[in-house]
């Protein structure tokens, strides 16, 4: 099933119990897939980039909720976080810490990264193979530390 009917089917719940986050996530989701099925760019999207649509929608929902909570708005803080949690519901399962470092240890092994400098090269092999499964942010500090 694809993305884009998933969340359809996910609208039609959310707005038979009048869940109003939900409802607004699951728009944002399907806005940014109408944007990129319209830019001209690409008229199939690959699955590889609606992962990457959802993890920046989430991306922005975590940035806005550190924003206002610097600046005490708790209340539109809240509402970021639980729309976030419900974008992540349609990514697929995020690795745990224990297995984000084996993978990225296996991959290091096939790189023969020794320290810091071959960073890019395990990143560029790292960020395709666990694409949707962690966080590049979580990714990079990990390789960073298994480096160094």
């Amino acid at each position: 099933m694809s993305l884009e009917t998933q969340i359809m089917d996910a609208m039609k719940v959310a707005m038979k119990d009048k869940d109003k986050i939900a409802l607004e996530s699951l728009r944002a989701i399907k806005s940014q897939l109408l944007l990129l099925k319209t830019d001209g760019k690409t008229e199939n999207i690959s699955s590889d980039q609606e992962i990457a649509l959802l993890q920046r929608l989430v991306k922005q929902r975590k940035e806005a909720y550190e924003q206002f909570i610097a600046n005490n708005r708790n209340e539109l803080a809240e509402n970021e976080l639980a729309q976030a949690k419900v974008i992540e519901k349609f990514l697929p399962a995020q690795l745990t810490p224990e297995e984000l470092e084996n993978e990225l240890k296996e991959i290091i092994k096939e790189t023969g990264a020794q320290d810091i400098k071959d960073l890019g090269k395990v990143m560029g092999i790292a960020s395709k193979k666990l694409q949707g499964k962690s966080e590049g942010k979580i990714i990079s500090e990990t390789v960073r530390k298994l480096l160094s």
